[in-house]
This record gives structure tokens, C-alpha cells and sequence, in this order.
């Protein structure tokens, strides 16, 4: 029986549309002997995970944890000196607000080999799939990607900063947050900025809502959007209605 060297791959799994992890993570998946995966990643890639390793679901949804992550943390340790390869998959990428970058500190510290496999993150793919840049010639020079709520579970304070500048913002696990959100819009006389928030991104399930700062919680009240979103506050999310505009004329015009 050979040994097996311990190894802890951490795997972005990208925004939800299978078509968007990268051939690098599947290939990390058919080389894994455990994959330790989370709630928001897409089930469909479960097909492509080597037959003959373990699978271990571990939650990990807000007001949902089937491990906690220290339990998570020993899962992985505790599997790799006995199975060997362990790959952590994970939603989007895991260095943005994954805790990614935990797991592999932990893991390093008793002994494992570690690497990370980069994903799509979901505060770029999701915008994009909606036709919403996060940078544009004219509307924005740069952009913030903001945890909405911290892990004392208060809203962030870098909103607060971000709201006073002229980037794009972008904010993940922020809809509990939304009223206090807009109010530090609002406390910067942003009334009438755009707003998009995109609930399940890239996947069947999306839905979105387009408003501004002052009819952004109206919107979210009328389509009934929740976790997990994202919102996008800035002048980009003009783009989106530009590029269904033109599509519109095109289709109007005489054949």
C-alpha cells in the first residue's frame, strides 16, 4: 500500500455556472481522495470529482452550518494523513471572503502541503453576466469589493469610506445590511445613483433588481430578492440598460 503525501488543494468553484470553473480545479477534483464542498457550490460539479474519493458536504450558508469551521479545519487535517489529497471546494474564489486563506494556515501548521486553485469571483462574474461592468471609461476608474457584514456581524465600516468616492461598490453578504447601506449612500447625497442587486448569479435561479439609492429596498420588497446577492452600487449599472436599449432598436428596425 503506497503512502500518500497529506495535501489540502483550496478550489474556487466560481459564481455558480458550472461552464465557469476552470480546468485546473477539475483537475484537482479528479485527482482529489476528499472533497470537503460548501453549500453555494453548484452540485453539478460533484460529476466531475473522482469516483473513488470521499465527498463530505459542510454546510457552511449563513444561519446554516452543518460543521463549524473548526470542525471543518480538523476534517481536513484529519483526512489528509489518512486519505491524502484533500481539496476544499468552495464558492466563487476562495481568497474573497471564503476563508480560504484560513483553511490553509491551519492545514500548513500540522504538516499538510498546501495550494489554492483561483475561482471566478461572484462580485466580478455576476455583474458581468447582467452586462455590468465594474470599471468603464467615463463612469468609473476603479472599484471596491466590500464584506457587507463583518464577522462581529456589524456592516462594514469600509462602506462607509467607500460611499464617499467615485469607484464602483460592490458588496457581498450585504442584504441583511441594505438599509444601513443606503443610508450611508444617502448621507452623501448619492440619492439617485444606481443600484443592481442579483440574487444567484450566473445560475437558472437569478433575479435582479435595478434602482437607485433612494428605491433600492422598494425594489428588493417588490421581487422578493434575497440571499445570496450581490449589490452594486454605481454609475456602470447604466451600462446594463444601454446594451438592452440597443438590443431593443435592433429588433425594432424593419427587416
Amino acid at each position: 500500500m503506497s503512502f500518500k503525501i497529506p495535501k489540502l488543494t483550496v478550489v474556487g468553484a466560481g459564481p455558480g455556472d458550472v461552464d465557469l470553473i476552470t480546468l485546473k480545479a477539475i483537475k484537482a477534483l479528479k485527482s482529489a481522495d476528499v472533497v470537503l464542498y460548501d453549500a453555494l457550490v453548484n452540485e453539478e460539479l460533484l460529476d466531475y470529482i473522482n469516483p473513488e474519493a470521499e465527498q463530505i458536504f459542510v454546510g457552511k450558508r449563513r444561519g446554516c452550518y452543518r460543521y463549524q469551521q473548526e470542525q471543518i479545519n480538523e476534517l481536513i487535517v484529519g483526512r489528509a494523513k489518512v486519505s491524502g489529497h484533500v481539496v476544499r471546494l468552495k464558492g466563487g474564489d476562495p481568497f474573497i471572503f471564503g476563508r480560504g486563506a484560513e483553511e490553509m494556515e491551519y492545514a500548513a501548521s500540522n504538516g499538510l502541503e498546501v495550494a489554492v486553485v483561483p475561482g471566478i469571483s461572484s462580485s466580478l462574474a455576476v455583474a458581468a453576466y447582467q452586462n455590468i461592468p465594474l470599471t468603464k471609461r467615463g463612469s468609473a476608474e476603479s472599484f471596491w469589493v466590500i464584506t457587507g457584514t463583518t464577522k462581529e456581524h456589524k456592516i462594514s465600516n469600509d462602506i462607509e469610506l467607500a460611499a464617499k468616492s467615485n469607484a464602483t461598490v460592490v458588496v457581498l453578504m450585504g442584504m441583511s445590511k441594505l438599509p444601513q447601506i443606503v443610508k450611508l449612500f444617502q448621507a452623501q447625497s448619492k440619492n439617485n445613483l444606481p443600484v443592481a442587486i442579483i440574487q444567484e448569479g450566473t445560475t437558472k435561479n437569478e433575479k435582479i433588481g435595478i434602482g437607485t439609492v433612494d428605491t433600492i429596498e422598494n425594489v428588493v420588497l417588490e421581487k422578493e430578492l434575497k440571499n445570496p446577492a450581490i449589490i452594486v452600487l454605481g454609475e456602470v449599472v447604466k451600462h446594463r440598460e444601454l446594451i438592452l436599449e440597443i438590443k431593443n432598436q435592433f429588433a425594432n428596425e424593419p427587416k
